[in-house]
């Protein structure tokens, strides 16, 4: 009897070992932030659909997700990629840059003029800890996704990513929000990353409405509470609602 419980306990941790193992998203993320000349989003939006996703798959690249800001004061569109590896990704970039497809499309897409007057692009890091699975979603109902960002007092990103798993994922289902992929940001300067991740909601109301009742539920302040008795976690938070595009695999 002894060995039969013993042969299970092995085999039981063997299993879970590799589901966890399974679960374990090495990708290398990027967000990038695209900000147009004024009248150029059109244009930049054209060359994505007809020609930048294709070619971005050509070379290795996987297209995540590809949103506009609700509030779009800044000409502005968001998207993520992926790749196996850092060191692919680079690879993909050159190749990708060298392509002379690419290059007759962008040259094609500025007869008119520049359509870009500055790139943002934050590295990203899964966060196996606490984040759902990476997968396309696109919803037959209208939804906006809101991008959120923390930035951390020093050395407190941990005490963050534990206060997601216990609690603060179910309370935001509980309460009406839907979780997608959560990130923290790899900082070239070596220091401690940001939280990053995107919730959906119905709507721009709905997500206030939302957050609302969330930050008055009795069992989130006992949780800040107490994940705060040494100190203060979160030094503030950034949000973005976005809209996903017609071609977006999340949206």
């Amino acid at each position: 009897m002894k060995n039969h419980i013993l042969a299970f306990i092995l085999l039981f941790g063997l299993t879970t070992t590799l589901v966890q193992a399974q679960n374990t998203d090495s990708k290398y993320y990027e967000l990038r932030i695209y900000y147009c000349n004024e009248g150029k989003l059109d244009a930049l939006i054209q060359r994505f659909q007809n020609h930048t996703l294709a070619l971005f798959e050509k070379h290795g690249f996987e297209n995540i997700g590809y949103w506009l800001p609700v509030q779009n004061d800044k000409n502005a569109l968001y998207y993520i990629i992926a790749s196996p590896s850092k060191e692919a990704h680079a690879k993909t970039w050159k190749d990708f840059l060298a392509d002379p497809e690419w290059q007759a499309a962008a040259k094609k897409s500025e007869e008119n003029g520049k359509i870009l007057t500055g790139i943002e692009s934050i590295i990203l890091d899964i966060a196996d800890d606490i984040s759902p699975k990476v997968q396309a979603s696109v919803s037959n109902t209208d939804r906006i996704f809101e991008l959120r960002t923390y930035y951390c007092f020093p050395g407190k990103l941990p005490n963050l990513i534990t206060r997601f798993k216990d609690h603060t994922l179910k309370l935001f289902e509980k309460h009406g929000m839907t979780n997608f992929p959560y990130w923290t940001t790899v900082e070239k300067d070596g220091s401690q990353g940001k939280l990053v991740y995107l919730l959906a909601h119905k709507s721009v109301d709905d997500a206030k409405a939302s957050f609302k009742t969330f930050g008055s539920d009795p069992e989130w302040v006992k949780a800040r509470d107490a994940s705060e008795a040494g100190g203060k976690i979160v030094e503030k938070v950034e949000s973005v609602y976005l809209k996903g595009l017609p071609f977006s695999k999340i949206r």
